[in-house]
């Protein structure tokens, strides 16, 4: 009898150890995925790797996560757009490479509406708009009067030309007749080291590279750009209260596949990113990079993706703007 009973036990034990996926009939990787990457050393980066470094005890599989950057993020979507749409390549994508790039290229090698599969938009931020405190402006209102009054004086720094930072202050210029100046960085490093030293005098940036700043007083920080108010400055108002209806800019990082991937395989890494997302030490880690966690599904991702291309377009061409 105790025999049998041992022996029910191991094949209790055996049965336990069977990846949940199995069990259920889910979709499960039988090799390394890799998951693409279109920028270095970013947010999307960092959220990658901490994906992935999930993920792979999750599958049980290697999870190996790949820089392919170049083209304002064009070159990594597009290795994703043209990979076999099979579950092994997965894709960072943020606003760039899925939404501000259809327009603001002439010939872009890939559709980010109809050649890549949305799994899940992970995080979303907004952006701040600050300025140096030098600059005698308190709110958005009091920098708008103040260029008016300054014909040709106020000048804005952004992370790239065509980026979010860029597009972001030409819809307040078209907004408001604001008239500032751009000028165009390699990143938001130098950009930063610019406005505090006030060799440009504002610019809208993603919290996490400002926020320390703010602190310090060496920014001051008027609006943000979401559609409330951000939960890390309560106090500071939106674009929308600060006088203007429709302003809303979010940075935003999601996760994509090859359009064709069977919807079993989209299903899964919905469920295990989602999942991912929601763990106490990954929410801790993206707060701390000033994000919001949105993880939603492919249907909203995909018509998220849409209200984004087309918001970005209105900009693009409205201010003629181009890929640097």
């Amino acid at each position: 009898m105790h025999a049998l009973l041992r022996k029910a036990a191991c094949a209790l034990a055996v049965c336990s150890v069977v990846p949940a996926a199995a069990a259920a009939g889910e979709w499960a990787p039988t090799k390394p995925v890799r998951i693409i990457v279109p920028i270095v050393g970013s947010t999307n980066d960092v959220l990658g790797r901490l994906v992935a470094s999930k993920l792979e005890g999750i599958l049980g599989q290697p999870v190996i996560v790949e820089n392919k950057p170049g083209a304002g993020g064009n070159i990594g979507a597009d290795l994703v757009a043209k990979s076999p749409p099979d579950g092994y390549t997965l894709l960072v994508g943020y606003n760039g490479p899925i939404a501000i790039n259809k327009t603001l290229f002439d010939n872009m090698p890939y559709d980010p509406v109809t050649d890549l599969a949305p799994i899940t938009l992970a995080v979303s931020s907004p952006q701040y708009l600050v300025v140096n405190p030098g600059l005698p402006v308190k709110s958005v209102a009091d920098l708008v009067a103040w260029s008016k009054a300054h014909p040709g004086k106020l000048s804005y720094g952004s992370v790239a030309t065509g980026s979010a930072s860029h597009l972001t202050m030409e819809m307040l210029n078209e907004a408001s007749g604001l008239g500032a100046t751009h000028v165009p960085y390699r990143g938001a490093s130098p950009a930063l080291v610019d406005l505090v030293a006030g060799n440009v005098q504002a610019a809208f940036m993603v919290p996490g590279n400002v926020q320390q700043y703010v602190k310090e007083g060496r920014l001051r920080l008027l609006a943000s750009t979401g559609e409330k108010r951000f939960p890390s400055t309560p106090d500071i108002p939106t674009m929308i209260e600060s006088g203007y209806p429709h302003f809303v800019a979010t940075s935003w990082i999601g996760f994509l596949a090859p359009a064709g991937t069977p919807r079993p395989i989209i299903d899964r890494y919905n469920k295990e990113i989602v999942k991912i997302l929601h763990m106490p030490d990954v929410q801790q880690k993206l707060r701390d990079m000033e994000f919001e966690v949105v993880a939603n599904t492919p249907e909203q991702f995909g018509a998220w993706i849409r209200t984004e291309v087309e918001r970005w377009g209105k900009v693009i061409k409205a201010t003629g703007a181009k890929a640097g």
